[in-house]
């Protein structure tokens, strides 16, 4: 039988390819450089998400103490006469604006309501007060109240402030509406500060 050697230059030829070939992968293999963007390229979402995350907690958090800030202010000047009428009243709406600055407050819902606690501690609507002059409660109703601020014989002035806030969200298209859009909303009791009520005459309700 007879058959065809391979010539040694093909050999050689054969061995310096595999030889190329595996000094090109292994310098390959131990390339570092451009690393840094592929890396970059694979957590710049995340971090783009945790900037904007922080971002919209800190804003919320900013409107949400306004909201407090105002609630508070509201109830306390309030209860430092013993008879409001509407005129005052609506000028609570200003003393939210102020605080709120630079924020918008076209949307916010404000009520300020005068609250009746009889000797069992059964708390009712007196008269009430929304911002857009309406009434959110009828006088005489019960209104419920913490426990532990409902004492007999008493009575306290409550405003409570609502304010809706949008956030922007990263991607908000895969955000449900009702993670994106949000209501604000605090509320505060304050007692008299002269005689043993707060009269609202020209209230709706009182």
């Amino acid at each position: 039988m007879t058959g065809r050697l391979p010539s040694p230059s093909n050999e050689k030829g054969l061995a310096a390819l595999v030889h190329a070939v595996r000094s090109r992968l292994s310098r390959f293999g131990k390339d570092r450089s451009g690393m840094g963007a592929v890396e970059f390229a694979m957590i710049a979402p995340l971090l783009l998400m945790l900037y904007i995350t922080a971002f919209e907690v800190t804003i919320g958090l900013s409107v949400a103490k306004r909201a407090t800030r105002s609630a508070g202010a509201i109830a306390d000047l309030t209860t430092q006469a013993d008879t409001v009428d509407l005129a005052t009243l609506n000028t609570m709406k200003d003393v939210a604006s102020a605080i709120f600055a630079p924020y918008s407050t076209d949307e916010m819902t404000l009520q300020i309501t005068g609250i009746d606690i009889d000797t069992a501690g059964k708390a009712t609507v007196r008269w009430s007060w929304a911002g857009d002059g309406s009434a959110p409660y009828l006088k005489k109703a019960a209104f419920s109240l913490p426990a532990n601020i409902a004492t007999p014989s008493s009575f306290l002035v409550h405003a409570r402030v609502s304010i809706p806030h949008q956030l922007l969200m990263f991607m908000p298209g895969l955000m449900p509406a009702s993670m994106q859009n949000i209501t604000i909303t605090r509320e505060y009791y304050f007692r008299q500060r002269i005689n043993e009520a707060v009269s609202c005459p020209g209230c709706p309700s009182g």
